[in-house]
């Protein structure tokens, strides 16, 4: 039996660690306010800036293209700062929520302007009850209805939805009643779920920065300012992350995952530095595996190797990787109760060669009066290895187990070709010779190029990975950089979501479009239901039910 004494300090314990978690709570909520207070600082100070720059163009008439340059990376910055301001305030009031002595902080936004007059309505009303929800009574009075306007995309055209909610006022009780408002996807309600889903795909998934889509919009007679549509991309993406961390668990827990990054410019000041989108690809396919791909993707401002240790923390799988070094420590003894096993990539091996009978990429890259050269040597290297790479293309899609079986009985005596060559060419050759360097490639981590040997799901090359940045890599070209940290993170998420749909063969814009009218309202208990295998599954059922 618990003496009095203990059963005091139980309940003297429990009362401190709520004040602890309470107080805890508090801290949270002050650092969210004061971390939406400075963006909504600092996306204020890039308007001023914005604005001011706009000013002395129009005044001087300055047209230079390097003017014009300059005022589009205003406005990328303005944009990028003005998302990370809103998305501050949201987590903010999330945050404040939790608490009962933290008032959240809320931006000073300029006035609503009303929609086009010109444009088509459509209203949806939502009846009153026919009953007075406080007493029962059916004498009710209709009082003017609460309509609100939101902006909705629809296939070439636009329409303004006009939800009317209707009021009634009770004669017995003068009890006043109206249908609750529907749930939006972000603030005020002024924008529709394909509104807001062809805003996002446009930016992350086609690559079209807001200020090409404002002026298209403004072309269509949709006059939308750059900090309103910034505006929602920072609410679109705190509405989708928990989708995403959905995504990141399922990736996570994957037998083996591809990596691989690619560079991003970063906006700083008087300069763009150099920062990095990383890939993590799961992808069970070419072993026979049910599970759905994944593609996640997340940002660093540089490529030092802590990063990748952040992002695969606890994972002691498989990762097929190049020979970057900022990976080496991920596959150290100690680093988890397993250490993960590494598969190199035998593409990145056989470009060494490649490079050296390549003639086409030699004229590109030749000094003034230099002839191009293939080597024999190179050229047997690409040979063997080109063997191995047709065993892999036959096995494609096979169980592990069978995969293995082929490799074992077809692969290991050409890779023990392999080896005994490299040994024999490289002991007759200059350390600084080409095809030498080539050959040390592939020695120095010859276990990780072997790996594929013992173990039927490790695929040959890490292609999985490739594709999935090069719509990473084509998007730099139009818009040209990231102008922040936060929105390096902010497109990388959203580089994941419509990654992976396309992965999963969904139709990324109808997929997202779906999630955002949904998003709002779905118990979390039902937010796997969103994913887009899942998605999918339930569009083809629905498909057949109907067809039925």
């Amino acid at each position: 039996m618990v003496s009095s004494n203990a059963s005091d300090e139980l309940v003297q314990l429990r009362a401190e660690l709520a004040i602890v978690r309470e107080q805890a709570l508090v801290a949270e909520a002050e650092v969210a306010k004061v971390w939406a207070i400075n963006a909504d600082l600092l996306a204020r100070n890039a308007h001023l800036e914005l604005m001011n720059e706009q000013m002395r163009r129009d005044k001087y008439g300055a047209r230079s293209e390097r003017s014009r340059r300059l005022l589009d990376q205003l406005e990328l910055t303005f944009e990028e700062l003005e998302a990370n301001a809103s998305e501050a305030e949201l987590l903010g009031q999330i945050a404040a929520a939790k608490t009962t002595t933290v008032q959240a902080f809320t931006r000073t936004r300029s006035t609503r302007r009303d929609f086009p007059a010109d444009l088509p309505r459509e209203q949806v009303v939502i009846p009153a009850p026919d009953l007075c929800p406080c007493c029962g009574s059916d004498d009710l009075s209709q009082l003017p209805a609460a309509v609100t306007e939101t902006l909705e995309r629809v296939p070439a055209r636009h329409k303004v939805i006009q939800t009317v909610r209707e009021k009634v006022s009770c004669r017995q009780c003068e009890k006043i009643s109206q249908p609750p408002a529907p749930f939006h996807v972000t603030p005020r309600g002024m924008f529709g779920p394909h509104f807001l889903a062809n805003l996002a795909f446009q930016k992350y998934g086609l690559h079209q920065p807001l200020n090409s889509q404002r002026d298209r919009l403004e072309a269509e007679g949709i006059p939308l300012s750059l900090s309103t549509l910034a505006d929602q991309i920072g609410a679109i993406c705190v509405a989708v992350k928990p989708l995403f961390l959905l995504l990141e668990a399922h990736g996570l827990a994957a037998d083996r995952l591809h990596a691989d990054d690619t560079t991003v410019p970063l906006l700083a000041k008087l300069k763009t530095s150099v920062a990095r989108i990383w890939d993590y690809v799961r992808d069970d396919r070419p072993f026979g595996g049910t599970a759905p791909p994944v593609a996640l993707c997340y940002y660093s401002s540089d490529r030092r190797g802590e990063h990748p240790r952040a992002h695969l923390a606890g994972y002691a799988g498989i990762l097929q990787v190049d020979r970057y070094a900022g990976f080496n420590a991920l596959f150290e003894e100690g680093r988890t109760d397993k250490p993960m096993t590494r598969a190199n990539c035998w593409v990145h091996a056989r470009r060494e060669f490649f490079k050296l009978v390549d003639i086409r990429q030699q004229l590109k890259r030749r000094k003034k009066g230099a002839t191009p050269l293939v080597s024999p040597l190179a050229s047997e290297a690409l040979e063997i290895i080109d063997r191995l790479f047709a065993i892999e293309r036959d096995i494609n899609g096979k169980p592990a187990a069978e995969r293995l079986a082929v490799r074992r009985e077809l692969s290991a005596p050409i890779v023990a070709e392999l080896e005994t060559w490299m040994r024999e060419t490289r002991s007759k050759l200059s350390r600084h010779d080409a095809v030498a360097k080539a050959i040390a490639y592939l020695q120095n981590d010859w276990d990780g190029f072997t790996t594929f040997l013992a173990d039927g799901r490790i695929c040959l090359s890490n292609n999985a990975a490739e594709r999935e940045l090069r719509s990473v890599a084509r998007g730099r070209k139009a818009w040209l950089f990231v102008g922040s940290d936060r929105g390096g993170q902010r497109a990388a998420m959203m580089f994941s979501l419509f990654g992976t749909a396309r992965l999963n063969d969904v139709d990324p814009l109808a997929w997202f479009t779906d999630v955002l009218a949904r998003i709002a309202d779905i118990p979390q208990s039902r937010l796997h239901e969103l994913l887009p295998w899942n998605w999918k599954a339930a569009q083809q059922q629905l498909t057949q039910e109907i067809a039925a």
